[in-house]
């Protein structure tokens, strides 16, 4: 009995026996108060429980410049054409790759954007082209002018009109000249031998295709700075640019996609090359179908439109080191030459993004962290870079871009990269070639968001504060009020008395 009657004297907890206690209006009162406010707490904690909170903090980043970050883009050009179009990357680390095919689509479009219907596949070839070692001067000019009066007339009257587009400034115009006049001189002579009827090519080039005799084939010459309206419709870009027409497929007919309205050769130069890719070309049309297509067609024909301007849209990624570097696209031929105040950079960014594409499945997964991952990580997308008439000729347009990594941690320790940027524009005036330039800059910090949840025991922790602070504070509230109206009776006693 007497170690029961010290172990209660431990208790912390005396009780008042009830007799001695007094229940009053205040106290009630401050207990309904107290109730509801513990309740109104109890709900504000679940809820902040519930709550998954975002911390954001900024960090050193730790990749390696030798790792490589893809760059995802689509960019429409609706003035340079697809044929000379290249995408260039370079970076201080030395590296330099030009023309990238590999990882790279481009398709024809018009001047609104909209596609031509087929992809382009073959363009400038990027190897040293052949052309004839010595120069021959015996064959003089053989080759027939063509100007903006005469061309649609040629073009209709023979089945296949080979055009050397060419500039008398231009280097590889030069270098070709030569071997193209022999090429012409030759196929039009005509064989007087008993085997006409039949194509004969020797060391010697002897060979039939005379317009007046045969017509199947037609070798002639356009100087663009004469008919520079003429090349300008017809989108000649770079010099020398031969080109096939082939009769029925030279202009592209309302509505339609797909049409071919002319070939372009990207051979070798030299005259054997020349004479042997013509001749293979000639030979595959009947004469008898050339002959009485003449004798049907006598009258001239109308002038016919230009084909519509082609522009080229570009998509595809390339791979960069994260060191400071260009994207570069621009026109680039290894055997043409370019008059940069024709040139007209302006392009429409569809979408410029940095880093692995986040699926609808990763979103749907991380849907609290959206608004982390959509800021800032497209923002060329959507947006036209046109170059005017004042703005002059040989203009680049350049994208200056600091790009920041952002991880984004889950709650499920999934882990997003993504990359923001932001981006300012300007146009340059140079006498280079002019280009679209994406200069790279990356920082070498980066942004960390988490995904926090609270625990279990900070969550008792907290209700368990709740309800002592609300009965210890709704207590010393009763205790002040209750004494302050006793005390206020007892004056008033007083004052009786």
């Amino acid at each position: 009995m007497v170690s029961v009657a010290k172990f209660k004297s431990l208790d912390f907890f005396r009780k008042t026996p009830r007799d001695l206690t007094e229940a009053s209006l205040s106290g009630a009162t401050i207990s309904v108060i107290a109730a509801i406010a513990m309740i109104f707490l109890f709900g504000m904690e679940i809820h902040n429980y519930l709550t998954i909170s975002t911390a954001t903090s900024i960090v050193v980043d730790k990749s390696s410049c030798e790792d490589s970050l893809r760059i995802d883009f689509n960019i429409s050009f609706p003035v340079l054409s697809c044929e000379f179009a290249s995408v260039d990357v370079s970076d201080v680390l030395g590296t330099n790759r030009l023309n990238i095919t590999k990882t790279i689509r481009k398709y024809a479009i018009n001047q609104n954007y909209h596609p031509s219907g087929f992809e382009y596949g073959t363009g400038p070839v990027s190897y040293a082209v052949k052309h004839d070692m010595k120069v021959d001067e015996g064959f003089g000019d053989g080759a027939i002018p063509l100007n903006s009066r005469n061309f649609d007339k040629v073009t209709h009257d023979h089945p296949i009109v080979v055009v050397n587009f060419f500039a008398p400034w231009c280097h590889w115009s030069n270098l070709l000249k030569p071997a193209w006049e022999k090429t012409a001189k030759v196929m039009r002579q005509r064989l007087h031998s008993p085997f006409s009827d039949y194509i004969i090519l020797t060391r010697d080039y002897i060979t039939r295709y005379h317009p007046e005799f045969d017509g199947r084939i037609l070798i002639g010459s356009v100087d663009c700075t004469e008919e520079a309206e003429m090349c300008r419709k017809h989108h000649i870009q770079g010099y020398p640019s031969i080109r096939i027409y082939r009769k029925g497929s030279d202009v592209r007919r309302d509505g339609s996609h797909g049409i071919h309205i002319h070939e372009t050769y990207y051979g070798d130069r030299d005259t054997d090359t020349l004479i042997l890719k013509f001749d293979n070309m000639a030979s595959a049309i009947k004469l008898d179908s050339v002959k009485r297509s003449s004798a049907a067609t006598t009258e001239y024909i109308k002038v016919r439109p230009a084909p519509p301007q082609e522009g080229c849209r570009i998509e595809g990624f390339v791979r960069v080191k994260k060191v400071p570097g260009n994207l570069i696209i621009s026109a680039t031929s290894a055997a043409h030459s370019f008059d940069a105040s024709l040139m007209n950079m302006s392009h429409m960014i569809t979408n410029f993004s940095f880093g692995s594409t986040i699926t609808p499945v990763m979103m749907s997964d991380m849907k609290r962290l959206a608004p982390y991952l959509d800021e800032g990580h497209n923002r060329l997308n959507g947006h036209a870079y046109v170059t005017k008439t004042e703005d002059r000729a040989n203009v680049t347009i350049e994208h200056y871009l600091q790009v920041v990594k952002t991880e984004v941690m889950g709650l499920s320790h999934q882990l997003i990269e993504n990359y923001e940027y932001t981006a300012h524009t300007s146009l340059i005036h140079a006498p280079s070639i002019p280009a679209a330039k994406f200069h790279l800059q990356f920082s070498p910090m980066q942004v960390l968001i988490s995904e926090n949840s609270k625990s279990f025991s900070h969550f008792i922790t907290n209700l368990c504060a709740i309800i002592g602070g609300v009965f210890t504070v709704a207590g010393i509230l009763d205790s002040i009020l209750y004494n302050t109206c006793k005390l206020a009776k007892k004056v008033e006693l007083g004052k009786n008395y």
